[in-house]
Parts: C-alpha cells; structure tokens; sequence
C-alpha cells in the first residue's frame, strides 16, 4: 500500500528584492543628500582653514615685534612723520594723530614675490625689501628658504613705524611700531591690496570661507620703548618717553 508523503509548501515571500526603479530611487536620494551637505562641508573646511591661517599670522606678527624689540630684527625703514606734539608758546601739548598712522598705505597694487627677491640669497634676508618707501618682512611657514605667490603657507609681513618731526630721530627714543600680515599668494602682481581701514574690518577667524584675499590677515599697532643704553641714566628713557607725548605732568 503505498503511501502518500505531503510536502510542506512555504507561504509565498512578502519581499522578492529591490527593483531597479527602487535602486535608482535610492541613489537620487542618496545624491540629493551629497549635494545638499557639500557646500556646508565645503565652506566648514575653508573656515578652518582661514582660522588656521589666521593663527599662523598673528604668531608672525608677534614673533616679528619681539624681534624688533630684541633687535634680532632691524628697524622698518618705512617710516611715518607724525607730529603729535603742539608747542604753542612753549605749552607742549599731546595732539594724537594714530588715526594717520594706522592709515599708512597697503603694498603697492601688481607688486609681486619676483619683484622684491624674498629669498634667502638676499643679504637682508628675511627682509623681502626695506626701503624707505615700503618694508616688506618674509615669515617663511613652509622652511624652503625663501617666501613663495605659490606657497599656501608662506606670509609676508608689511611693517612701518613712527617717527617725530625731529629729522635726527633714528627711532632710538622709541615709536609705534605698524605691521599687517598677508598671504604671500597675494603678491601675484594682480591684487589690490588694502588695509583694515578700508576694507572695514579685521578678517577674523569666523570669517566664512577664505575670507578677504586682499585685505591684512592680522594687523596690529604697537608700542616699542628706547633701547636702554648702559652709559645713560634711566631718567633719560623716560624723558624721551615724555616727549614723544609732549611732556608728562
């Protein structure tokens, strides 16, 4: 007698796979959503960059002042006359004019790295240029021994300082001290520079993006005091101090 085996039948799948429709559904979404966040990565990573950027210039600001100060650095040759001093009948009054100051021009506009030889075969090195008519200082980020239009690390740093209506005043009572750092890619001999005056701000590190390609990274104005001479009395830096600012009470 034969018997019968009964099969068991598995119920019918609810889920027989993607169809292609499907797929191409979810690559549509899947690449509106790249597009959609792409810019906000994008400009996240430029802001970044600019922040470290900005970092880097206001270590090159600062590390160029304490040179100065030291005088590992020589002095700026740019130099701007500021006659703060009024002396009406003899009454010395203090008159500031920073204002006149912190206005000295940006470099030159098509100036480019080629034109001031930023390279350490220059004996004043690193000095790009140092002449009465612009001083231009070579903070070289990238070690290659020179400062680069191609480098995205190199900066330049323009500096300049005071002097009084004194023609003999070699800056050795002491002056404010000007520099404006700017991205060393700038000097392409097509930017027209500009200084925080007139772009109306300080490119800061919540800038978005690049930030303002032709205007200073960092710019800062600061005081440097008479380099003390052993053979002077310490009254006498004083003294030079006061009459900088027209007398002291």
């Amino acid at each position: 007698m034969l018997k019968h085996q009964l099969k068991r039948l598995s119920p019918p799948s609810t889920q027989s796979g993607f169809t292609i429709i499907e797929g191409l559904l979810a690559i549509l979404i899947v690449t509106a959503l790249l597009v959609g966040i792409a810019p906000v990565i994008t400009l996240s990573v430029a802001t970044r960059l600019q922040a470290r950027r900005v970092e880097q210039a206001t270590q090159a600001a600062r590390t160029y002042i304490d040179g100065v100060r030291s005088g590992k650095v020589a002095t700026p040759e740019r130099v701007i006359v500021l006659d703060e001093v009024d002396d009406p009948l003899g009454n010395k009054t203090f008159n500031p004019k920073r204002g006149l100051f912190s206005g000295t021009a940006a470099p030159p506009q098509g100036i480019t790295i080629t034109d001031i030889n930023c390279r350490s075969t220059r004996q004043a090195f690193p000095y790009c240029i140092n002449q009465p008519r612009l001083s231009l200082y070579c903070a070289d980020f990238d070690g290659d021994g020179a400062c680069s239009n191609r480098s995205t690390t190199d900066l330049i740093v323009q500096a300049f300082r005071s002097r009084t209506t004194d023609p003999t005043d070699d800056g050795s009572k002491g002056y404010l001290l000007g520099v404006r750092v700017y991205r060393a890619a700038a000097f392409n001999g097509n930017t027209d520079f500009q200084t925080t005056q007139e772009v109306g701000r300080k490119v800061r590190t919540n800038t978005g993006g690049t930030g303002e390609y032709r205007a200073p990274l960092v710019e800062m104005t600061t005081e440097v005091q008479a380099r003390p001479d052993p053979e002077a009395p310490p009254e006498k830096q004083y003294k030079d101090f006061c009459d900088r600012l027209g007398g002291c009470q």
